[in-house]
């Protein structure tokens, strides 16, 4: 069903490959623009533990990686043309970020700016229909808010979890993937074309973006794949308003919402500044208990590509066929969810047990903890 919608709109796989082409080639001149202008990643406490100066603003590259693509692929009128909008500005406000810094509500300011736009073109859950219970309409003065936050949620967390070499490029890669896929079963060709861009887009900055760096996405670039596939995921995904369907951008994005949740709940706990950063992150416990930054990132992506697997099989695999159930769809879907259950535990196992079992990692996280204490007080 996929090869055949494939085959049927050649601009998924064509706006993929041109947005790849793009990206490789524009973030070296990208990368050397930015250390002419000083836009560079020095060492700071609580952050990265490079110890050179690396250039940001890498997501300039990757927003010219969707722009071009999307005005040669896509229809941009009504509610494309205002997720483009809004990822101009999202990407803006980033890069701005980037050049000079912004005070969090500055930052803040700019993200809901930019998630306005879409919403006020439309793109924002009208209505969910419950299994046995139809459909029930969501008025706009509750939907069009709270749609409003979900996309600045996510550009959040992006930024939160692009703390290390490759890791937010491919999660979203592994994202933008998936809801390509979904959105071409769905029959919504121009939002899965837009994902497809931005599969691409990701994958070419992961060619400069890998350990070790030659350049980082910079908030430019985490905002706006933060920003892109939520408002994707709402003009795709949820307007089908089936709540089976709402679970699957929630799967697809577990990682980063599970990391965002925990360093929110930690720092809530720890009477710390949310928008403080700090080593609490997942990829940064993965380091404290000895792991590589590669070991950390092929961990993250074989979690995030599990989950996203769980997603996939949910939409894909039938349960049901001609009215009796399906022993090989069953099979398929238990191995999944098993695979992805036990990536799930595995990762607990080796960020709770193990360092539970480690005085000298317990010890390090708590002295870690004083640190960033001090530096906020």
């Amino acid at each position: 069903m996929v090869w055949s919608q494939l085959t049927n709109h050649l601009d998924v796989i064509w706006g993929a490959l041109l947005a790849l082409v793009i990206v490789v080639a524009l973030t070296p001149a990208v990368g050397g623009m930015a250390r002419l202008l000083g836009v560079v990643d020095r060492p700071e406490p609580g952050r990265r533990k490079e110890m050179r100066n690396i250039p940001r603003l890498g997501g300039l590259a990757m927003f010219f990686g969707v722009l071009i693509p999307a005005l040669a692929f896509l229809p941009l009128r009504g509610e494309m043309r205002a997720i483009i909008l809004g990822a101009a500005v999202a990407t803006l406000v980033g890069a701005i970020d980037d050049f000079r810094g912004l005070r969090w509500w500055q930052k803040l300011a700019g993200q809901a700016t930019a998630a306005a736009i879409p919403v006020a073109a439309g793109v924002w859950v009208h209505h969910v229909t419950f299994p046995g219970a139809g459909a029930h309409s969501i008025p706009a003065y509750i939907g069009q808010p709270l749609t409003a936050f979900a996309i600045v949620a996510l550009m959040n967390m992006m930024n939160f979890l692009d703390g290390m070499d490759g890791l937010a490029a491919g999660v979203c890669a592994i994202a933008a993937g998936s809801f390509t896929l979904i959105e071409l079963s769905l029959g919504r060709p121009d939002a899965a074309t837009l994902t497809a861009i931005v599969f691409g887009s990701c994958l070419g900055f992961l060619r400069h973006n890998f350990y070790p760096a030659r350049i980082f996405m910079g908030d430019s670039g985490s905002l706006l794949l933060g920003f892109t596939l939520a408002a994707v995921s709402v003009e795709g995904l949820l307007k089908t308003a089936a709540l089976a369907t709402l679970v699957l951008p929630l799967l697809v994005l577990a990682v980063p919402l599970i990391d965002t949740s925990f360093v929110v709940a930690r720092r809530i706990k720890h009477g710390q500044p949310v928008y403080r950063p700090d080593r609490g992150h997942l990829h940064h416990r993965f380091e404290n208990i000895g792991f590589s930054q590669r070991q950390t990132v092929a961990y993250l992506w074989t979690w995030c590509g599990s989950l996203a697997g769980a997603a996939l099989a949910t939409r894909f695999v039938h349960l049901h066929r001609h009215g009796h159930w399906n022993p090989a769809g069953i099979a398929i879907d238990a191995t999944v969810v098993v695979i992805a259950l036990g990536t799930s535990i595995y990762v607990v196992y080796l960020l709770e047990i193990v360092k539970l079992a480690n005085p000298f990692i317990r010890r390090r996280e708590a002295q870690q903890r004083e640190e960033s204490l001090r530096r906020s007080a």
